[in-house]
């Protein structure tokens, strides 16, 4: 009997383009592969738990002896974001799409949020990198006090002040009054984000972690809600809290970096619980797959895989270990946006079985399906369970 899962979602690592891939433009996308190809990528124990084993990857160190199960699952979501991908595998699958805004945001939303969140102007108003857009503005910024407004592929409404002009707090103010007006259905915006930063000029602006996400919050159920309304616990580490606005949480655990977050999730690992710890670990996506950063990226897996032998030796004999994502980011291609990928499912536990391929599963809600299915919890509308796979 499994009392506990613990899943680790490594913010962008996916693992191979999508069959709709060319629908997003991005034909060719290739997290894992392409950074393996690029740089001297060592992750024995995320190969040891079968990754290079998931069908269609190109890697030929294929590892003969895998401890636990393993697969990949397609995006059935309209869209390539975090919200949506963590929605969907906690089993709700938006199946319309958020508005995006390439050329940036509309004159009425501007005009708008700057009488409501009383600010004389704003900077900006374009789809691009943030780190370059601190560049071209941080600086004017400074002199003026006004926020820097800029969207990017996804649905998304960024707000980047320095800490010392608008407080963090503030921020977040200005932010919520963004997402309420955001709410309107007319502009569907899906993520307004509060991106405090500091520096004294635009080679030394550097963002910090009191980044937040004020998500659309008018999604459907998750596995989330069932498992707190069926007295489980819910431990949400990182962005887990903003992706799901709180709801179907028990508690809530604030990260600074993947270090933290992965240090935080032992801890709650040698805790007492019952139910799901569920963390996100975000640097892969924010510091390196958004910026290209090949190299860093690499560093930044090797890191987690090299914790994974102390996870274990942590979990106890009722535990289940998930390693999954949310969607590709693939830093070795000229985009700096989310890629539609594929995702990897890694499945550990002493009750689960090894060298086990469980195939390309059509919806990452296969994976809440799977979880629910082992609490004795009836199905959400999404996905198909594969328990009676990997368990021994």
């Amino acid at each position: 009997m499994i009392n506990r899962v613990i899943v680790f979602v490594l913010d962008s690592f996916g693992v191979g383009e999508a069959p709709d891939a060319n629908l997003y433009g991005d034909q060719g996308s290739n997290t894992l592969v392409n950074i393996y190809n690029s740089t001297n990528l060592k992750i024995d124990n995320m190969k040891k738990m079968g990754l290079y084993n998931i069908d269609g990857i190109s890697i030929p160190e294929k590892e003969s002896n895998v401890i636990g199960s393993f697969g990949k699952a397609q995006e059935k979501s309209k869209g390539k974001n975090s919200p949506v991908g963590h929605w969907e595998i906690s089993g709700y699958i938006k199946e319309e799409p958020f508005t995006t805004y390439p050329n940036g945001f509309p004159e009425e939303i501007i005009e708008e949020f700057k009488k409501e969140a009383n600010l004389q102007g704003i900077l900006c108003n374009k789809k691009g990198s943030g780190t370059d857009f601190l560049k071209e503005y941080g600086e004017e910024h400074l002199k003026t006090g006004y926020p820097i407004i800029y969207t990017s592929a996804d649905s998304v409404f960024q707000i980047a002040a320095h800490t010392s002009i608008i407080p963090v707090e503030r921020l977040y103010e200005i932010c919520k009054i963004a997402r309420k007006i955001l709410n309107n259905p007319k502009y569907n915006v899906g993520t307004v984000i509060a991106r405090p930063f500091i520096g004294d000029n635009k080679d030394n602006f550097t963002r910090t972690y009191e980044r937040k996400d004020f998500e659309f919050e008018n999604f459907g159920r998750t596995m989330l809600d069932e498992l707190k309304e069926n007295n489980k616990d819910v431990i949400a580490i990182g962005k887990i809290t903003d992706l799901f606005s709180m709801r179907g949480i028990t508690k809530g655990i604030h990260t600074e970096g993947n270090k933290d977050g992965i240090n935080k999730t032992i801890e709650c690992i040698k805790n007492n619980s019952n139910g799901l710890i569920f963390t996100n670990l975000v640097d892969f996506d924010m510091l390196y797959g958004h910026r290209n950063n090949v190299d860093g990226y690499a560093k930044a897996l090797e890191e987690f895989d090299s914790y994974i032998p102390e996870i274990i030796r942590n979990m106890k004999d009722d535990d289940m270990l998930i390693i999954t994502a949310d969607h590709g980011c693939d830093p070795t291609t000229p985009s700096t946006d989310h890629s539609r990928e594929y995702i990897p499912i890694l499945v550990y536990g002493k009750q689960v079985k090894d060298n086990n391929n469980i195939g390309i599963r059509d919806t990452f809600s296969d994976i809440s399906a799977t979880i629910l299915d082992i609490f004795g919890l009836k199905p959400l509308q999404y996905g198909k369970s594969f328990k009676n796979n990997i368990l021994k």
